[in-house]
C-alpha cells in the first residue's frame, strides 16, 4: 500500500477527510505567516527600543489601506505597492517616533504602551469614519491568480506566495539583526548608547530608523493581507491581541522566537480547527498561559 493511500485510510478512520486536514494546515500556515511578520516587527521594536508598540495592528491596517488607495486612486499595482507602502507607512512611523515616542525612552514601559494604544484608537477611528467597517475588496494580481493541484489538496497561488514572501522577509530580517555589523550596532546601541555614540554613530537616528523598519514590516504584512481579507479599519484590532500572545510565547524581543512561534502557532491553530473547532479561538492563549507558568521569559526569551 502506498504512503499516500495509507495516509488517506488513516484520516478516514479518524473521520477526517484529507482535504479538510490539509486545507486547515494551509490556512494555519497563512495565518502563521501574518503572525510571524507582525510579531517580528513587534520583537524588533521591543527588543531594540524597549517600546511595547500597541499601534502595530493599526499600522498593519494602514498598510492594507494605503495599498488599496494607491490602486484605486493612483493606479499603482500590487507589485509596486509591496515596495512603496512599507516606505510610506515606515516614514509615518519615523515621524511618530521623533515627535512622541522618543520622549518616553527613559520612562516606564507602561507610558509607551498607553501612548501607542491611544495612537491605535485614533488611527482606527479616522479610517472607520472615512471608510466605514464593511470592508473594501483588493483584487489578487493576475500573475498569482489560480492555483496548483498537488493531488492531496489544491494550493491557491497567492496563498503560496504569501507563505514564501513571509519566510523570506522574516529570515532576512533575522540575518541582518543577528549576523551583520548593522545588527551588532543596533544591539549595542540599546545596551550602551553612550559608548556606541562615542564611535561616531548617530544613535538617535539608528533608533528612529529601527522603529520605522518595524512599522514597515507591519505595513508589508498589510499589503500581503489585502487580497486575502477585506480591507477594513478593524482588521488590525482583530489580530493584534493574538500577535501579542505569539510574542509573549516566543519571548519578548526574541527575533528568532517570534518567527518560529508565529508559524508554529498558526499550524497548531489550524490543527485545532480540525480536531476541536470550539477551541481554535483560544488555543493560542491557553498555550501562552502554560508557557508563562513554566517559562515566564517565553520559549526563546532570556530571563530579565
Amino acid at each position: 500500500m502506498s504512503d499516500r493511500l495509507q495516509g488517506t485510510v488513516m484520516f478516514e478512520l479518524l473521520g477526517i477527510p484529507p482535504q479538510a486536514l490539509f486545507g486547515q494546515l494551509l490556512l494555519g500556515l497563512i495565518n502563521g505567516s501574518f503572525y510571524a511578520l507582525l510579531s517580528l516587527g513587534l520583537a524588533v521594536i521591543f527588543g531594540l527600543l524597549n517600546i511595547i508598540n500597541f499601534a502595530h495592528g493599526a499600522q498593519y491596517m494602514m498598510g492594507a489601506f494605503v495599498a488599496w488607495m494607491l490602486l484605486n486612486y493612483v493606479g499603482v499595482s500590487y507589485w509596486w505597492a509591496l515596495l512603496l507602502v512599507p516606505l510610506v507607512v515606515g516614514v509615518f512611523g519615523v515621524v511618530i517616533e521623533r515627535l512622541m515616542i522618543s520622549r518616553l525612552y527613559h520612562l516606564d514601559h507602561l507610558y509607551g504602551l498607553l501612548l501607542t494604544f491611544g495612537l491605535a484608537l485614533i488611527i482606527q477611528g479616522l479610517f472607520r469614519n472615512q471608510y466605514g467597517i464593511s470592508g473594501l475588496p483588493y483584487q489578487i494580481p493576475s500573475q498569482l491568480a489560480g492555483g496548483q493541484n498537488l493531488g492531496f489538496m489544491f494550493l491557491p497561488n497567492y496563498r503560496g506566495w504569501v507563505i514564501f514572501a513571509s519566510l523570506v522577509v522574516c529570515l532576512s530580517t533575522w540575518f541582518i539583526i543577528e549576523k551583520t555589523r548593522l545588527g551588532a550596532y543596533l544591539r549595542a546601541a540599546t545596551e550602551n548608547p553612550t559608548l556606541v555614540g562615542a564611535f561616531g554613530i548617530n544613535v538617535p537616528r539608528l533608533i528612529t530608523l529601527t522603529y520605522g523598519f518595524g512599522v514597515a514590516l507591519a505595513a508589508l504584512a498589510g499589503v500581503l493581507a489585502a487580497p486575502i481579507y477585506s480591507v477594513n479599519p478593524n482588521m488590525g484590532a482583530d489580530l493584534i491581541i493574538v500577535v501579542f500572545a505569539v510574542v509573549v510565547i516566543g519571548g519578548m524581543g526574541s527575533i528568532l522566537g517570534s518567527i518560529i512561534t508565529g508559524f508554529g502557532l498558526g499550524l497548531v491553530e489550524g490543527l485545532t480547527r480540525v480536531f476541536y473547532p470550539e477551541g481554535s479561538a483560544v488555543v493560542i492563549f491557553v498555550i501562552m498561559a502554560i508557557v508563562l507558568l513554566i517559562k515566564p521569559a517565553g520559549l526563546f526569551g532570556r530571563p530579565a
